[in-house]
């Protein structure tokens, strides 16, 4: 567990501009649906989910809808250089069966960044903290087929059975919509 959680902070300090601020700003989009999620104890207005939750979100449903789930950090910058081709997607996708998700990765004592930024971007009805520092061992082998906590941005895309996991930000709007367009 200290070897992920120390893998994460290299990779993040090595990968990502804490001091870079980003200006996001999007049109109406559609809220994901959230089961047994608690308020934060913070301030911050954002939901907040422990383990046995996120695992939840990310079982696959049994419906026609494509889940995108994102994990990310306020302080990575591939992670934010990507946040605007979401946006673009879900505002194009706004009328369709997708739901947007983005579990935050931002220590509990950063989050009430990560509420402004959910503020300005339009995105706090898709945002979910996650206090990532509290993960059991098998949570990624139980929870993904590639990915094993030690690099974000990762997103994972799914719709029934079928599932789509890219690590590594999407350079486009077109990239995203390319590995969307995989699960239809």
């Amino acid at each position: 567990m200290k070897k992920i959680i120390t893998v994460l902070t290299v990779l993040a300090l090595a990968s990502c501009n804490k001091k870079e601020e980003t200006n996001i700003q999007t049109e109406e989009n559609n809220p994901v649906e959230i089961t047994e999620a608690q308020e934060s104890q913070s301030s911050t207005l954002l939901k907040e989910m422990n383990q046995e939750q996120i695992s939840e979100v990310l079982t696959p449903k049994k419906n026609d809808t494509i889940y995108i789930t994102n994990f990310f950090a306020t302080w990575c910058r591939p992670c934010m250089e990507e946040m605007p081709h979401f946006q673009e997607k879900m505002a194009e996708m706004k009328n369709e069966k997708v739901k947007f998700t983005f579990i935050n990765l931002d220590e509990p004592q950063n989050w009430t960044k990560v509420a402004d930024f959910a503020e300005k971007s339009g995105l706090k009805n898709n945002i979910i903290l996650f206090n990532f520092g509290n993960l059991s061992q098998d949570f990624f082998s139980k929870n993904f087929e590639t990915w094993d906590g030690n690099a974000i941005p990762f997103t994972l895309i799914t719709k029934g059975e079928k599932r789509e996991e890219t690590m590594g930000s999407f350079i486009s709007k077109e990239a995203l919509t390319e590995k969307i367009n995989s699960l239809k």
